[in-house]
């Protein structure tokens, strides 16, 4: 299966922007899974966590997030967060 670009995104700076095998998301209605071919998609998010899977079975990279809004697209994964905070 191809790769996954996902961005994450905050009012100061892009955050991140990588391909990847898959995105756990916080949303309004519950955590929601992306790999790419993913139908397209927009949901508002909850503070928690963004679970970033670079490849099957690999352990996540967790970024914590407040706020903001998620959007699939035939383009990827693009999470504009009102706030991330990046590990050092």
């Amino acid at each position: 299966m191809a790769d996954l670009h996902f961005e994450l995104v905050t009012p100061e700076r892009l955050v991140r922007s990588d391909d990847v095998y898959m995105v756990v998301v916080p949303g309004s209605e519950g955590e929601f899974g992306v790999l790419a071919g993913h139908a397209p998609f927009m949901s508002t998010l909850r503070n928690g966590d963004i679970a970033i899977y670079r490849t099957a079975g690999a352990e996540p990279e967790r970024i914590p997030v407040e706020g903001g809004f998620a959007e699939v697209s035939d383009r990827g994964l693009t999470v504009l967060a009102e706030r991330a905070e990046v590990p050092a």
